[in-house]
């Protein structure tokens, strides 16, 4: 038997590892994605190249600034973290991104210590204000605005930290679970919310809908603040209960669907007019805690650029059953969670009245499914749980504490397979979760999912418990996994070229490039299946993504004779009600195969009203009859003959292909295999290594960077991303910060003065009788009502 050298031994160890890396990432597995360091509470894709993480305040060994971190940015390429500080607790905030592609988290929850207990320093009302343990500050009204920024950038610096001083910027309400949607404008409404802690916002018998005892925040306001008091929201009041994380979706004609307990309707904000719309049909709760998977459905030049929205999963559990602030009545693990799916469209292109309308059934009952929008136009549905609702507690009616079964959480069954869901399927066909593997990591609440742009799927998160756990049944979770749809199983992917940086709403046309050999089968039959969509990840947290979009723009296209595709391509619909100004990504897909997404800002990059144009008007497609092929394929003229001679070619390409590939693996070790003996006998003879057998390699080629930020002359804005390269000596300057600036240097003009917000001088507890979050703040003796804030989330 003949034995291998160490070394030889090294190398055949390479190769098995790097194969089974390249069986890793097929279509429908999950692979490893690092450790997040934090609990992944919030994600949001910053930019191409990182993940925005956010936890709540808790124990995390991972510890910055001598105090456990809850901010991390995740890099796509290494998959490794680092560190980000943020001063005030983010549990349970809402997010969403800003019109120059920056984000914005709001609220939150009090400033928390060990096992979640107040913190040592004490606000009027006996809620935390800071901790001396975990350092973090009361976050219930804090607006905490972060630029997208590398991992090899200063990340705590000016430029590309968080900005978090609840004494300079902050919302006029504290709102833990608040709502977040964007307008046309780039503005961002915050809907609801409590203003303490909780399981759900009432107290039951609920006999006071409109406040319960100070502890729910039923009114609305703007980021950027606009004048006046925020005004009660009667459907709130309506909804109490089951009105935390209300589902929110901006319509095409400026209104707002909103969704909350059983109830729904369309809100028109500017006047705070509300029109009722059907109640959710059979008895299914959407909202947190019963969570279930929510996403407004693409929007195509087939269905006219529709908004239709569905709801799947949550729980038909008993109204009774939910309890109160102080947490579930009964024990929720041992209820099972729906598996109904409703879709609706809130506004029907042909006038008739909304109405929900029954889809298909998902394949099991979820909560805290979430929804994540993927570039072939069908939505994955991932996480969540087989029985009982989101949240966690330290006991209920039936079972104290130490006789829960799965510790604090409040689920049970983890549904570690996922589904992938067709809307332009026939019903009765919708879903599948045929040829997908199942994670190994339990995913229930506080999990988290968001696309990335090379059209895999980040999974992050799960974490059931008041303060950081290893030891629990469901544990605190650092892992995180890459998830890869079907898709990614295909041997060639669009690779195409032209895609600008911006797009506007209406104006001429643009054309895109799809080289030859990054498509399979003839050019005419890709350039037919080619489309180009544009989405946004949103901001994700509790099975949500706030934010997230779908929209495939018009094209038509030209099958050129060398084989090239070119694909003109409209701008946005003049419409921004459709999809609202900010970061977004766009693929290329043909036969539903994605490209890499190229980062792209929608709009003006100011907040205010967005330019529009005329829609697009495109040239006529053109196909050839003697048009070249793709990557194995052969001419195709439209004949019988010629389609089966492409075919045989295309076999015959295949064939080669893989001889061709398989000569060149053997070669590969061929070569180390030589190298190895001929080093051997180098060093037998007494000899140096030759130069040219440097096993190390020449140095890598790095592409050219893509153009990003350029240096202009104006005042550095938190709200604005900088020259990467310039040094940051101030300190941020509300006085001269800009919400209005683009998120690429350009030398458009910003909006009128009057327009911007002033910060300046805006004392954020003015309304609320609270001082300044300090280290010198007098302990406070505990309000009775905060009781449950201490033992239910």
């Amino acid at each position: 038997m003949t034995m291998l050298s160490p070394r030889l031994s090294l190398i055949a160890l390479w190769l098995s590892t790097a194969l089974s890396s390249v069986r890793a990432a097929t279509g429908g597995s999950f692979a490893d994605g690092g450790n997040t360091q934090i609990s992944a509470l919030m994600m949001f894709l910053g930019s191409e190249d990182s993940v925005y993480i956010l936890d709540k305040a808790e124990g995390n060994a991972a510890q910055i600034n001598g105090h456990p971190a809850w901010g991390a940015l995740w890099d796509i390429s290494s998959h490794q973290v680092s560190l980000m500080d943020v001063t005030s607790n983010t549990f349970c905030a809402s997010g969403m991104h800003l019109p120059n592609g920056s984000f914005a988290a709001f609220g939150g929850n009090s400033g928390v210590g060990i096992a979640g207990l107040a913190g040592s320093q004490k606000n009027p009302d006996g809620t935390g204000a800071w901790d001396s343990v975990y350092q973090d500050f009361d976050g219930r009204v804090a607006i905490r605005i972060v630029n997208p920024c590398k991992s090899t950038d200063n990340l705590n610096g000016v430029q590309c930290g968080w900005y978090d001083d609840s004494t300079v910027l902050a919302m006029k309400r504290r709102r833990w679970y608040s709502a977040a949607e964007p307008t046309g404008d780039g503005t961002v409404v915050i809907l609801g919310g409590f203003i303490n802690g909780g399981f759900v916002n009432r107290w039951y018998p609920n006999v006071d809908p409109a406040g319960e005892s100070g502890q729910a925040e039923n009114t609305y306001e703007y980021f950027p603040a606009k004048a006046g008091d925020p005004q009660t929201v009667q459907f709130l009041v309506k909804t109490s209960g089951l009105n935390a994380y209300a589902h929110t979706f901006l319509m095409p004609s400026g209104h707002m669907l909103v969704q909350a307990n059983l109830s729904t309707m369309l809100w028109d904000h500017t006047t705070n007019t509300e029109t009722p719309l059907p109640d959710m049909p059979n008895g299914v709760a959407r909202v947190y805690p019963a969570s279930g998977a929510t996403a407004m459905l693409p929007m195509t030049p087939a269905n006219n650029y529709t908004s239709t929205l569905i709801f799947c999963g949550g729980s038909d559990m008993p109204e009774y059953d939910y309890g109160d602030y102080g947490g579930p009545y009964v024990d929720t693990w041992n209820f099972p969670a729906s598996k109904d799916c409703q879709r609706l469209t809130p506004e029907p292109q042909d006038g008739s009245a909304p109405a929900y309308e029954q889809d298909d059934d998902m394949l099991e009952g979820r909560t805290m499914g979430q929804f994540v929008l993927l570039p072939d136009g069908k939505a994955l549905v991932i996480n969540g749980g087989l029985n009982g609702t989101a949240g966690y507690s330290l006991g209920t009616k039936d079972t104290p504490l130490g006789l829960m079964p799965f510790g604090t959480s409040l689920a049970s069954g983890p549904v570690l397979t996922p589904a992938l869901y067709d809307p332009t399927a026939p019903k009765g066909s919708r879903w599948s979760n045929a040829g997908l593997g199942n994670s190994q990591i339990p995913r229930l609440y506080h999990s988290c999912a968001i696309l990335l742009p090379d059209a895999s799927v980040l999974v992050a998160g799960s974490n059931p418990n008041p303060d950081v756990n290893l030891t629990t049944v469901f544990p605190t979770e650092y892992r995180a996994d890459i998830f890869y749809p079907p898709y990614l199983s295909a041997g060639v992917r669009p690779v195409p070229t032209g895609i600008p940086q911006t797009l506007s709403y209406g104006g001429a046309p643009f054309d895109i490039t799809v080289p030859q050999n990054s498509y399979s089968g003839s050019a005419n039959d890709a350039a037919g299946n080619a489309t180009v969509v544009v989405i946004r990840g949103g901001f994700t947290t509790h099975a949500m993504n706030m934010g997230q979009r779908f929209l495939q723009l018009n094209n038509t296209y030209t099958a050129n004779q060398n084989g090239t595709i070119t694909l003109h391509v409209a701008q946005m619909p003049p419409n921004p009600n459709l999809f609202q100004p900010g970061p977004a990504l766009v693929f290329v897909t043909i036969h539903g195969i994605p490209s890499n997404g190229s980062y792209v800002i929608i709009g003006s990059g100011n907040i205010g009203p967005q330019p529009t144009s005329a829609a697009s008007v495109l040239p006529p497609s053109v196909l050839l009859a003697a048009a070249s092929g793709g990557s194995g394929s052969g001419s195709n003229s439209g004949s019988d003959n010629n389609t089966a001679n492409a075919t045989k070619k295309s076999n015959i390409g295949v064939i080669v292909g893989v001889i061709v590939g398989v000569v060149a693996l053997l070669a590969i070790i061929g070569a180390i295999v030589g190298i190895v003996i001929a080093r051997r006998r180098r060093a037998a003879a007494g000899q140096a290594p030759s130069a040219m057998y440097d096993m190390s390699g020449p140095p890598p080629v790095m592409a050219p960077p893509r153009p990003t930020w350029a240096s202009a002359d104006r005042e550095s804005s938190i709200f604005t991303p900088l020259n990467q390269q310039a040094h940051y000596d101030d300190a941020w300057d509300p006085s001269t910060a800009s919400l209005n600036a683009p998120y690429k240097d350009d030398h458009r003009p910003s909006m009128s003065q009057s327009q911007s917000f002033d910060s300046a001088g805006y004392d954020p507890y003015a309304q609320t009788g609270y001082s300044t979050p300090s280290h010198g703040v007098q302990a406070q003796p505990m309000d009775a009502f905060h009781e449950p804030e201490l033992r239910y989330r």
